[in-house]
This record gives structure tokens, C-alpha cells and sequence, in this order.
């Protein structure tokens, strides 16, 4: 069971982690779109919905002010990194389906009672997944059908989700579904199938201290 854990936590984090940049040159998503993946729109009425499920989780599991404040500022990047989070759910399932794989309501309980065990119970899961993952209680069970959904696809492509061919597969289905960001969120690399911060030289340039036309 560690090394489906430690699964999950790749998928849920290794296409999030620093990237080289790239231009955002493509075209604007849908107005009122934080992004359009396979012509179906996730607006940003469901980002912030999203997000505030997870904040909400965070002062009900931390209620001193402090320690809440601390996972605030710990959790920065909440809005990007959920969006990265349901775009990669709609990319894998994309990629499960080519794949022709599917998963059971009974394999995600089987899965969730395996992690329970380790956790010392379901409390003790969805703090564990809160903290680590930003995933609130009422998303547990979705993202533990995204964790079985990859684990099967790996194994029906005779791989593991660590290998290259693991993320061919979904680089595949990022590329079918034509994923397309709110340049606010940045871009979508459907090679590295991630979410890279887009550049912005023009915050460097209002910052930098002027040294020149001084006379």
C-alpha cells in the first residue's frame, strides 16, 4: 500500500512542481472559462467553488487563527494548483477511457479502506490528504477513483506511474482534448501535461530601478 500511496502523491504533485517556462502565445480561453478542456468549460464559478471547499476544510480543521493563517500562506497557490488538479483529472480520465479502463465504486472503497488502515482510521485519512494534498473530505473519494484509475492504466500499459510511458499516455489525451487555460492561470504544457506560470518580463521591467534618462 506505501507504493500506491506514494503513486498518488506523484500524480497529484509531479506535474505541478517548477517547470521551464513557456510564452503564452495560444488563444485566450472561453470568456468565463478558467479553462476549456475538451471543448467542456470549467469555469471559474467551479474554480472558486473548489477552492473554497478546501479553505472551508482548513478552518474547521484548524480553528485557531494562527495556524489557520499559517496554512493560508502555506497553501499560496491554492486556485492554480486546483485547476492544475481538475484539468489532470479530466486529462487522465481521458486517457484511462482510450485505454479502456475503467473503475469500480468497490475498487475505490477497496483503496480507501487499505488507507484508512494506515492512517489509523477515516479522520485520520482526510487530515492526512487535507494537509498534504489540499484535498477536503467531500473530494477523498474522487481522488482516490483518479489514484485507482491511474494505478489500472499503468498496469493495463504494463508500466508503473513513475515511467515515461505512463505520461505519454496522458500527454496523448492532453493533446486530444486541446486543454486551453485562462492566460490568468497560465498555459497548459500538454507535453509535460502541466501547468506552467506564464512569463510576465513586463513585472521586471515596472519594478527594475530606472538607471538611465537621467538628463
Amino acid at each position: 500500500m506505501h507504493r500506491r500511496r506514494r503513486r498518488t502523491a506523484l500524480l497529484l504533485s509531479a506535474a505541478i512542481v517548477a517547470a521551464p517556462l513557456l510564452t503564452a502565445c495560444g488563444s485566450d480561453a472561453r470568456p468565463g472559462a478558467a479553462a476549456v478542456v475538451g471543448g467542456q468549460r470549467i469555469t471559474v464559478a467551479q474554480l472558486e467553488s473548489r477552492v473554497k471547499e478546501v479553505r472551508d476544510a482548513q478552518r474547521a480543521a484548524v480553528p485557531d487563527d494562527a495556524q489557520y493563517a499559517q496554512a493560508i500562506a502555506q497553501t499560496g497557490t491554492l486556485a492554480r494548483d486546483t485547476l492544475h488538479g481538475m484539468v489532470l483529472d479530466r486529462v487522465l480520465h481521458r486517457a484511462a477511457q482510450d485505454a479502456g479502463v475503467t473503475v469500480s465504486r468497490k475498487e475505490v472503497q477497496q483503496v480507501r479502506a487499505g488507507l484508512e488502515q494506515q492512517a489509523g482510521g477515516a479522520k485520520g485519512l482526510e487530515m492526512a490528504y487535507l494537509q498534504q494534498y489540499g484535498i477536503p473530505p467531500e473530494r477523498l473519494d474522487d481522488n482516490l477513483r483518479l489514484q485507482a484509475e491511474a494505478d489500472k492504466l499503468a498496469g493495463k500499459l504494463g508500466t508503473t506511474t513513475n515511467d515515461p510511458a505512463f505520461w505519454s499516455a496522458l500527454s496523448t489525451a492532453s493533446k486530444e482534448l486541446d486543454v486551453d487555460l485562462n492566460p490568468r492561470y497560465g498555459t497548459w504544457d500538454a507535453q509535460k501535461v502541466s501547468r506552467v506560470d506564464a512569463k510576465t518580463p513586463w513585472v521586471r521591467e515596472i519594478t527594475a530601478p530606472s538607471t538611465q534618462q537621467t538628463t
